[in-house]
């Protein structure tokens, strides 16, 4: 099979088109035959070791995996022992954040990882779109025990985290304030978001106001930055380390 590899950290073009063999399934597992994926921020920062204290998950001195790629949809063409939640032919969408591998013509996975069968309703590109995003989304939001009534900030709200974190949010009742930029004021209000903050014209760390949770889903902002728009006891989250 083809298969996007890199044997090093480094730029784009430590990327190579390179014919490897087709991996197996193991027990509990099933391979995918990969129909798309996506080259997003997270297989940027791996491939280049970005920030460098990623080397200590990822491998020193060179990448452990040498196929990145984490969002992925295909078709089920394999089915290891034990394994028993699919069955080939089966069309489904998922994200690879252990080994990653969906840069290749085909991904082994485990059964019990993200991944799903798609739904009726969604194509293959479509799903696509989602996996990363709403995975991360959910990781975090999913440990400050959300409740019906409460406020939440979210800092890049028209982003991929952002947009699915403001739906996730509404679903359990959560109040939302959106930040984003002026083009996208519709699309985050039509996401759920009660009221929207335009960067561009308006520092949203200058409110006047309280939040039970502000979630910075681009990295952009800090707590030091945003704590004073804290309630007492509130929580600050980032998917990134900081600007």
């Amino acid at each position: 099979m083809k298969a996007a590899v890199s044997e090093k950290y480094g730029p784009p073009d430590v990327v190579r088109i390179m014919e490897i063999e087709k991996p197996e399934p193991k027990d509990k597992e099933v391979r995918v035959k990969v129909y798309a994926t996506t080259v997003n921020r997270t297989d940027c920062g791996l491939r280049a070791a970005h920030p460098f204290i990623t080397r200590f998950f990822t491998g020193l001195f060179q990448p452990k995996n040498t196929i990145l790629g984490s969002e992925f949809t295909g078709e089920i063409d394999a089915i290891g022992k034990g394994a028993t939640s699919f069955k080939i032919g089966d069309k489904v969408f998922g994200i690879s954040v252990s080994n990653y591998g969906a840069h290749a013509e085909y991904l082994c996975i485990s059964e019990e990882a993200s991944i799903s069968t798609l739904p009726k309703n969604l194509s293959l590109e479509n799903a696509l779109a989602i996996c990363e995003g709403s995975w991360y989304a959910w990781n975090n939001l999913k440990e400050v025990k959300l409740k019906q009534g409460e406020k939440m900030l979210i800092n890049g709200g028209s982003g991929s985290i952002g947009s699915s974190a403001i739906q996730l949010a509404k679903s359990f009742g959560v109040e939302v304030t959106a930040v984003t930029e002026t083009k996208n004021i519709d699309l985050v209000k039509g996401l759920g978001a009660s009221s929207v903050i335009d960067y561009t014209r308006e520092d949203f760390t200058k409110l006047k106001i309280q939040f039970d949770y502000i979630f910075d889903a681009v990295g952009k902002t800090s707590f030091f930055k945003c704590r004073k728009l804290l309630k007492p006891n509130g929580t600050f989250f980032s998917t990134e380390l900081g600007p």
